[in-house]
């Protein structure tokens, strides 16, 4: 390691690795448990973004400066994820490096997906549902609850397609900031390394599917009150985006494509290619050298 104050490229990509080991050795209810909190940490930062920036949402005018204002608050929940402790789905989509350098099997990454994903639901979930119970979507006479439909059921009406490359997008800037904070040696320099690309990631518009746990259930949940569905049609909300908001549109339409969209951003932009620049020519040279530093268990029992 270096001396100074953060690590380089291929030692992040070092450290990305056995981190990816031992995230995958990890026990299945702890697994969960972890993933319980980041979940909730998440929605939290969701909420928390939402309440700061309705105003300036409810109005297309100040549309961009409530993503800016709502960016700058929602880095907290992956601070919160990284430095108290937590296990995000989005985030150990770069298990993909240790996968690629055979130190992980393919069966334990998507074991470990499986497991936190689902922790990841449950606490984003259950923040909404508290959310809806603490009165609080009816902060600015009714506003930002209209404001949690309205974002829900944008999210609902996007394309396949367009929810899968806005996935891809967002854990893009995600995972490097993951991938930042790996590198930092103090609690500082993590914040730091976290707040920028999420702020960017946020501010942008892209779509992350543990936060959409949040997004949309809330909106759904919204809905189904009355006075919160009146006041988001009074901001344009048409019945039929309304009507398609919906259990089934919030899988379907978004939950899926915007998973997927999330693995190929953290998994493939980031996780394999930097591997394949700071790891996997490392290893070339060692075998051309006769040295064998990495186990191959593909073949193992």
């Amino acid at each position: 390691m270096n001396n100074m104050n953060y690590l380089t490229p291929p030692e992040i990509a070092a450290v990305t690795i056995q981190t990816g080991v031992k995230k995958t050795k990890t026990p299945v209810g702890r697994m969960i448990l972890l993933g319980i909190l980041a979940g909730a940490f998440i929605a939290f930062a969701a909420g928390g973004s939402n309440m700061g920036a309705f105003n300036l949402f409810a109005k297309p005018e100040t549309y961009g400066l409530g993503k800016i204002l709502a960016g700058s608050v929602f880095g907290t929940g992956l601070m919160l994820v990284v430095i108290a402790g937590g296990e995000l789905f989005t985030g150990n989509v770069m298990i993909v490096a240790s996968v690629l350098e055979r130190k992980v099997r393919l069966s334990a990454m998507l074991k470990n997906w499986f497991f936190v994903y689902i922790g990841n639901f449950i606490g984003a979930i259950f923040i909404a549902y508290l959310m809806m119970k603490s009165g609080l979507l009816y902060s600015g006479d009714n506003v930002l609850g209209a404001v949690t439909i309205k974002i829900a059921a944008y999210k609902v009406g996007l394309t396949f397609g367009q929810a899968f490359v806005l996935g891809i997008m967002c854990n893009w800037l995600v995972c490097l900031a993951v991938w930042m904070s790996y590198g930092a040696k103090d609690m500082g320099g993590r914040i730091f390394a976290i707040f920028f690309p999420i702020w960017l990631f946020i501010t942008s518009g892209y779509e992350h599917c543990i936060a959409n746990v949040y997004y949309i259930p809330a909106g759904i949940l919204a809905k189904g009150d009355p006075a919160l569905a009146e006041a988001a049609a009074s901001l344009g909300l048409s019945h039929e985006a309304l009507s398609h908001l919906n259990w089934g549109t919030f899988f379907v339409n978004n939950l899926l494509p915007v998973t997927l969209g999330n693995i190929v951003g953290g998994g493939i932009f980031v996780a394999a290619v930097y591997w394949f620049v700071y790891i996997k020519p490392q290893r070339n040279a060692e075998k051309k050298e006769g040295i064998e530093t990495v186990p191959d268990i593909r073949n193992a029992s």
